[in-house]
C-alpha cells in the first residue's frame, strides 16, 4: 500500500523532468531539424557554470531525498525484526531499489559530462536511462503487495506508461536521429508523472469514486458497479491527461516555430533542395 506524499514526490519529479524533456525537444528540432539528436539531458541554455547541469543535479537530489525517505525515515532504520528484513517495510525497500537506478543513472551521467573519468556517449547513457526504467517496470509489475481492484487498475496503467519510457528509450538508442521518439519518451515520462499525481488524489486523496473508500491500507469497492464506474473513470483521466499534454506540445511548437521558425525554414528548404 502506497500513501499520498509517496506518489506525489515521485511523480513531481518524473513531470518536471518530462515537461522540460518535451520543450527541449521540439526547441532542437525546430532549430536545427537536420542535426536533431536524440538527448538523455537537456543542459540549461545560456549557463556555464552548474546551472547548466541542473535537469541532473534535480534527478540526482531529487532520487536521493525519496530514497532517503524510503530507506531511512519510513522504516525509522529498523531494517530487521527478528533475525529478518522488516517485514512491515518491504514496500520501502522495493521501492529503494528502483531509487537507486535512477540515482546511479544521474550521478553517472553527471560524471561523464563534467568530467574526463567515464566519458560515455549519449547511447550509453540512454542504455543506463532505459535501465532505471526498466527496474522500475519490474517493481509494479511484480508488486509484493499484489495490488487489486482499484488500486491494481491505476497501477496497471502506470506499468504502461513505465513500459512506454523503457521502449522509446531503447529503441531511440537505435534511431538517434528522430524526433518523434524523442518526443514520444518526453511525453511517456510527463504522462507518468501525472498519473502518480493522479493515484495519489483518487486513491489516498478527495478524488476517490463513489462507492470506493479507503479502509486499513486497501482500497474497498462496495459493489462490481462501483469498481467499474472507478475504472471508467481512471481511463477518462487517462485521456484527459493526453489530451492535455498534445495542447501543452502544440503551445510549445507554436511559440518555437515563431520565435525560431526563420533559421527552421531555412534547414528544411536546404534539406528540399539537396534532395
Amino acid at each position: 500500500m502506497g500513501s499520498f506524499k509517496g506518489h506525489v514526490v515521485p511523480g513531481t519529479l518524473f513531470l518536471v523532468v518530462g515537461l522540460w524533456h518535451m520543450w527541449c525537444s521540439v526547441y532542437r528540432y525546430v532549430r536545427s531539424p537536420n542535426s536533431f539528436r536524440i538527448r538523455v539531458w537537456n543542459p540549461v541554455p545560456g549557463f556555464d557554470g552548474r546551472l547548466k547541469y541542473l535537469e541532473l543535479y534535480l534527478v540526482v537530489i531529487g532520487a536521493f531525498i525519496d530514497l532517503c525517505i524510503e530507506l531511512v525515515y519510513a522504516p525509522h532504520l529498523k531494517y530487521f525484526v527478528n533475525g529478518v528484513l522488516n517485514p512491515s517495510h518491504m514496500n520501502n525497500f522495493e521501492h529503494s531499489g528502483m531509487l537507486i537506478m535512477f540515482f546511479i543513472f544521474g550521478l553517472v551521467t553527471l560524471i561523464s559530462v563534467k568530467t574526463s573519468i567515464l566519458p560515455l556517449p549519449d547511447g550509453a547513457l540512454t542504455l543506463i536511462a532505459a535501465s532505471a526504467f526498466s527496474s522500475e517496470y519490474l517493481l509494479f509489475y511484480f508488486h509484493s503487495t499484489n495490488h487489486k481492484g482499484l488500486e491494481g487498475y491505476y497501477h496497471y496503467i502506470l506499468v504502461v506508461l513505465i513500459g512506454l519510457c523503457v521502449l522509446t528509450s531503447v529503441v531511440g538508442t537505435l534511431v538517434p536521429s528522430s524526433f518523434p521518439l524523442d518526443l514520444s519518451n518526453s511525453i511517456a515520462i510527463t504522462l507518468q508523472g501525472l498519473w502518480f499525481y493522479q493515484t495519489a488524489f483518487t486513491l489516498y486523496g478527495p478524488m476517490m469514486p463513489d462507492g470506493c473508500l479507503l479502509k486499513e491500507d486497501d482500497i474497498v469497492c462496495h459493489s462490481t458497479e462501483s469498481l467499474i464506474r472507478g475504472e471508467m473513470l481512471a481511463n477518462f483521466q487517462l485521456f484527459s491527461m493526453v489530451i492535455g499534454v498534445f495542447g501543452v506540445i502544440s503551445v510549445f511548437y507554436s511559440f518555437a516555430t515563431s520565435t525560431y521558425g526563420h533559421s527552421s525554414q531555412e534547414s528544411l528548404q536546404t534539406a528540399d533542395g539537396d534532395l
